[in-house]
């Protein structure tokens, strides 16, 4: 016979995996866009290959290409460096692809040194004057966490993702929930 000590303290276990199975199984968790967005976006890095976006790239500069064009946006940070072997950061690929599409070069600010999703965060920061409001763009998937840590950055940013494809795989969104739930552990919120 098991001692009750024993049986009570799996209920805590088995609630918690209950849960976790649950939030890692759900829908990507989705933020609102902005209804309409700042004069600056962020374009977050993604992916090129030899000059090209990658297409989830893609969909992201597409996406702050028709921000852009609606009328509202005056700026647009491009953001991400290069991979070991590169020729191309994607900063200036995504930067470059926007200008081909009719953003003018003013508007636009290739910060190409970035690796990661802080990094992109920081550097774009670096660029802008203190205090700019931005909007993050990026995927649906992405996007969450990316606000939570533009917050925990201290940055004024809302955003407006792109929607995912239906190609993108179970393993970066469980990704991403993931490192969101990290986040909550650790006191980063959105």
């Amino acid at each position: 016979m098991r001692p009750r000590g024993a049986t009570l303290s799996i209920i805590p276990l088995a609630v918690t995996a209950l849960f976790l199975a649950g939030f890692l199984t759900a829908p990507p968790l989705r933020v609102p866009n902005a209804p309409t967005p700042n004069a600056t976006l962020i374009v977050l890095g993604a992916a090129q290959y030899d000059g090209r976006p990658s297409p989830a790239f893609q969909r992201r500069l597409d996406h702050a290409l028709t921000l852009y064009q609606q009328g509202h946006v005056q700026r647009v940070v491009v953001t991400g460096g290069r991979q070991p072997g590169d020729r191309y950061t994607e900063g200036r690929v995504g930067a470059t692809y926007l200008n081909a599409h009719g953003v003018p070069g003013r508007a636009l600010i290739a910060e190409e040194r970035s690796r990661t999703t802080v990094q992109n965060l920081e550097n774009a920061r670096a660029v802008l004057p203190g205090g700019t409001p931005v909007t993050l763009v990026t995927d649906e998937a992405h996007a969450p966490r990316a606000l939570a840590l533009a917050r925990a950055l201290n940055m004024n940013a809302n955003v407006s993702a792109s929607p995912l494809s239906p190609h993108t795989s179970r393993q970066y969104v469980l990704r991403e929930k993931l490192a969101l739930l990290c986040y909550a552990l650790l006191g980063i919120r959105l």
